[in-house]
């Protein structure tokens, strides 16, 4: 019998030390990690985006140095993965949004009828123009995102302009030097949107939705030769706002033959 408790004397320490090291190992395989390889993401690009964090309380700067660049130059071209950088912003909207589950198509499409700054669906705001809805007036700026996603919370954040409750409209010019048949606008955005390209409708992303890479496609579209108009309409309530859009081929190849302008 006293054998058997020195035995367990010694054990019950080692057991001890092994349960605290696998506890410890569970803890580090919570944190982000990094994002799937290719082919292991969503969509047909098999992308998927890195985690978005949140300002913290003790980030005071609000800049917009860290996610976005003041877009200077006539032309940029698409990123390595055909991912549009290049928007016109306006003034995020204040919408009082309690829950993101009631973000339904209806509900999406009153709403861009509600707030919508012009019926024209082609029409391109000057930079640092102002459109005024009712006694509101919303600011347009022209702004690269550093990254492949468009960060509307950082954004707001660093505009020091309202982060929840809020619709956003964007804008772009995609020029072409020739025609380019059979692609699809590929989109993902948190929490519901909708997107036009030469004023029709291309795109809607209804409901309460993390922003993931390629989340929905639209038909097979034409980009013509010359200007192409891109709008889109971003809406969240609770949490962050965030997009991405570029266009695939019909192999599910980034279309990256053309430039990016604001005006």
């Amino acid at each position: 019998m006293i054998s058997k408790f020195k035995s367990l004397r010694w054990t019950m320490p080692l057991l001890m030390l092994l349960g605290l090291q696998m506890a410890a190992i569970a803890q580090q395989g919570q944190g982000p990690g990094n994002p799937p390889g290719p082919g292991q993401g969503p969509g047909p690009g098999g992308f998927r985006p890195p985690n978005i964090s949140v300002p913290i309380q003790s980030d005071t700067s609000r800049t917009l140095g860290a996610y976005f660049s003041v877009a200077v130059t006539p032309k940029k071209a698409p990123d390595a993965k055909g991912f549009v950088q290049r928007w016109l912003v306006m003034d995020p909207i204040k919408k009082d949004i309690a829950r993101n589950n009631i973000l339904t198509e209806n509900y999406l499409r009153a709403a861009v009828d509600t707030l919508n700054f012009s019926t024209d669906f082609t029409m391109v705001p000057k930079k640092e123009s102002v459109s005024k809805m009712g006694d509101q007036e919303y600011k347009w700026r022209a702004i690269d995102s550093k990254l492949f996603n468009f960060k509307l919370h950082r954004y707001s954040y660093a505009m020091s302009k309202p982060q929840y409750g809020v619709l956003y409209w964007v804008v772009t010019i995609i020029d072409c030097p020739q025609e380019i048949k059979n692609v699809r606008m590929m989109a993902g955005c948190n929490s519901a949107g909708m997107f036009w390209l030469n004023g029709e409708e291309a795109l809607v992303i209804p409901g309460d939705k993390d922003m993931v890479v390629d989340h929905c496609a639209s038909k097979l579209l034409t980009l013509k030769k010359g200007r192409n108009i891109v709008r889109g309409a971003i809406i969240n309530g609770p949490g962050m706002i965030d997009f991405s859009m570029r266009f695939l081929d019909e192999q599910a190849r980034p279309v990256k033959n053309f430039t990016l302008s604001f005006e």
